[in-house]
């Protein structure tokens, strides 16, 4: 480590900003809303006794050096722009979350990459967690007086910010989450846990929306699917429990009506819950069950929305799924039921100009291009087909409709995989295209 990261309180402190322009101007922003006083110098003033900080932002090379001069004279620490060994401190690049606020610094080395940085960190914490590091100072006596040695201080605050009240304080609801940080310092009985119902995305792990990635750090234990990319599980808290609970065509490793049991249980134990599913939970994921099952038995449950298959296999390779020259509409359908291929209005699908993408659908494409061909769509409508697509695994395919099967067994496609069939699917990024031919 080669500086040390320190917070400097702003109550009752004068800044001193010396110099003009942008990045004169950019200093004085830092502390903006602050309760610092900043005072600004076109030059270095005789004294600067009585100030906190200086900042220079002075071209001259003359002036630097007086600036620093009387600043280290008045023992005042003082900070250069692009002046690192002149420098006392180093101004970080700054996440501003109110009572929480996150500084990076590269020592002077990388300005650059400490913004860069930074701006990653701003994306994955929400301004909303302003809201919890104030809801926090809101009970911080309460903790203190209620919890009188480290470790019961440590548990308390795991369990109001993990859990229920931190959920609340980061919702907006501070009254509420107050409410139930006072039952846990009470010692009543845990405060019930919650169940986040989360989608995974495709599988490429920066497709994961920013609130999926936050709840997979938060969780206790995550019951996860056979679809998920393994790069989506290294996302989860490391000492979280992992749940495998996948399904393969005619293997189900653990019931569904099992599933939803185990959600409901370690809910109950007031734990955080995460059921993590491919795609999208309430696109073919059976989320809408799940969450059904969870209200019923009086579970807290939130869904956390993710980029359905279709959506993101599409973009990849530069298919839209509507286009006003190709597709006025587009229809999800599943390949899969219960009983085998799935009874489908075939006559509303073969409409012309509408894009028809099937989920699920590589061991029933045969009985798809025939019903729909019967049904009046040309058998040389354009057609793809992805498998395990945005991940390095992924396999594609494209032809007419009426070769469908003969594509897939060609590309080897296994499934689980995606059809794409329609008009859009003749747009498809070639290159993309010829790449996933040579891998197969």
């Amino acid at each position: 480590m080669q500086s040390f990261p320190a917070f400097f309180p702003l109550e009752g402190r004068r800044i001193a900003v010396i110099g003009e322009g942008p990045m004169a101007d950019a200093k004085a922003r830092l502390f903006a809303g602050s309760p610092a006083a900043v005072e600004r110098f076109a030059q270095t003033p005789e004294s600067l006794a009585g100030f906190s900080l200086v900042f220079v932002a002075l071209a001259d090379e003359a002036g630097r050096a007086g600036a620093v001069a009387v600043s280290k004279r008045d023992g005042v620490p003082v900070n250069v722009v692009d002046g690192p060994a002149l420098s006392d401190f180093y101004t970080p690049a700054i996440v501003d979350r109110g009572e929480l606020v996150i500084g990076v610094s590269t020592s002077g080395a990388a300005p650059t990459l400490a913004r860069d940085l930074r701006a990653r960190i701003e994306a994955i914490v929400p301004a909303a967690y302003a809201q919890v590091a104030a809801f926090a100072r809101r009970i911080r006596a309460r903790v203190l007086a209620r919890r009188s040695n480290f470790e019961g201080r440590r548990r308390a605050w795991e369990a109001i910010l993990r859990g229920a009240p931190g959920e609340r304080a980061l919702a907006g609801d501070l009254d509420a989450a107050e409410a139930l940080a006072e039952h846990v310092l009470e010692g009543a009985a845990a405060a019930a846990g919650v169940v986040h119902l989360v989608g995974a995305g495709p599988g490429d792990p920066e497709l994961l929306t920013l609130r999926a990635l936050r709840v997979l750090q938060d969780a206790d234990i995550v019951f996860h699917d056979k679809l998920v990319d393994p790069r989506v599980l290294d996302l989860i808290r490391r000492d979280a429990e992992r749940v495998f609970v996948g399904k393969a065509r005619g293997d189900h490793a653990v019931p569904q009506r099992e599933i939803e049991a185990r959600l409901i249980a370690e809910a109950q134990k007031g734990r955080r819950v995460v059921r993590l599913k491919g795609g999208d939970p309430f696109v073919f994921g059976r989320g809408g069950e799940e969450l059904e099952a969870l209200r019923a038995a009086g579970v807290e449950a939130h869904v956390v929305p993710g980029i359905t298959a279709a959506l993101g296999c599409a973009a990849e390779i530069g298919v839209p799924l509507t286009h006003r020259d190709h597709a006025q509409a587009v229809t999800f359908v599943t390949g899969h039921a219960k009983d085998g291929a799935p009874d489908l209005d075939w006559a509303a699908l073969a409409n012309a100009k509408q894009t028809v993408v099937v989920y699920m659908g590589v061991d029933t494409a045969a009985h798809t291009a025939a019903n729909l061909i019967a049904a009046g769509r040309a058998a040389s409508t354009p057609a793809l087909v992805i498998e395990n697509g945005t991940t390095p695994k992924v396999k594609r395919a494209r032809g007419a409709l009426c070769d469908l099967p003969a594509l897939i067994a060609q590309a080897g496609i296994l499934g689980p995989a995606i059809l794409i069939i329609g008009e859009v699917a003749a747009l498809a990024d070639v290159a993309a295209l010829a790449l996933a031919e040579q891998a197969a």
